[in-house]
């Protein structure tokens, strides 16, 4: 499906701003034994560093923007950045003050309206989006305190390209969050530019000339499409603190 899409928009809307009883509503089974706070991913991520203060912030991959805005909260300056111009419109729009009205799927013919509005706490002020491509930043961008990338590295078709560049993105004593279901497909990532083994083992070769891991969680998410289609997931969530 199109990263453009109206569908794919509103399912991340949803994802990233809905509530747990918006997301779960009418799914005809018992939701307590859901893992803990996979509702909460693009929160749980931003948190994965331990980082209460940070100066700059780089967002990629931050589809429709909720983990800026909680980034926003103890960061200076936050800029996201998403391939999508779908998705950094929806961010901005949200940014912006707007209510965003959105749809979820009972069936995938009939919906109803949900609304997203800019999260508690947050310092809109403190944020830009922008579109871009996480193989092909621009130069000048500058350094930051803390990079943040869910669910990016595994939709690159040259994710090389994305890691060469994180040494000069990430000041010294600076960190990095990975997080990555490793849902490798050769739609998204040719055969040839995937990992061969393990994708931990590829970041360990990739960055480890240039950070220091310095831990490595699963953390579970839940993505709605409709009451009887959701993808359970978790992503492996990696910490690395720039040499």
């Amino acid at each position: 499906m199109s990263y453009e899409s109206d569908v794919l928009r509103d399912w991340y809307l949803l994802f990233h701003y809905g509530t747990s009883e918006e997301i779960t509503a009418n799914l005809g089974f018992e939701v307590a034994g859901l893992p803990p706070r996979c509702l909460e991913f693009p929160v749980t991520t931003t948190e994965a560093a331990g980082v209460e203060v940070v100066g700059r912030v780089l967002d990629l991959g931050c589809a429709v923007g909720r983990s800026s805005f909680e980034l926003s909260k103890r960061a200076e300056l936050v800029i996201g950045i998403d391939f999508s111009q779908s998705f950094v419109d929806a961010a901005e729009s949200v940014r912006s003050g707007e209510a965003l009205s959105y749809r979820r799927y009972g069936e995938m013919h009939l919906s109803d309206m949900l609304t997203a509005s800019l999260p508690d706490g947050s310092n809109a002020d403190r944020i830009q989006f922008e579109q871009g491509d996480a193989m092909d930043l621009r130069e000048d961008l500058g350094s930051f305190d803390l990079v943040h990338a869910a669910n990016l590295l595994c939709r690159l078709p040259e994710p090389f390209r994305f890691t060469d560049r994180l040494p000069a993105l990430v000041n010294s004593g600076g960190h990095l969050i990975m997080a990555t279901p490793a849902t490798w497909m050769d739609q998204y990532t040719p055969r040839e530019n995937q990992p061969e083994g393990l994708t931990l083992d590829y970041l360990k070769h990739h960055l480890g000339a240039d950070f220091e891991m310095v831990s490595v969680q699963e953390v579970p998410f839940l993505i709605r499409e409709h009451q009887r289609k959701l993808q359970l997931s978790t992503s492996q969530t990696s910490v690395w603190r720039r040499k």
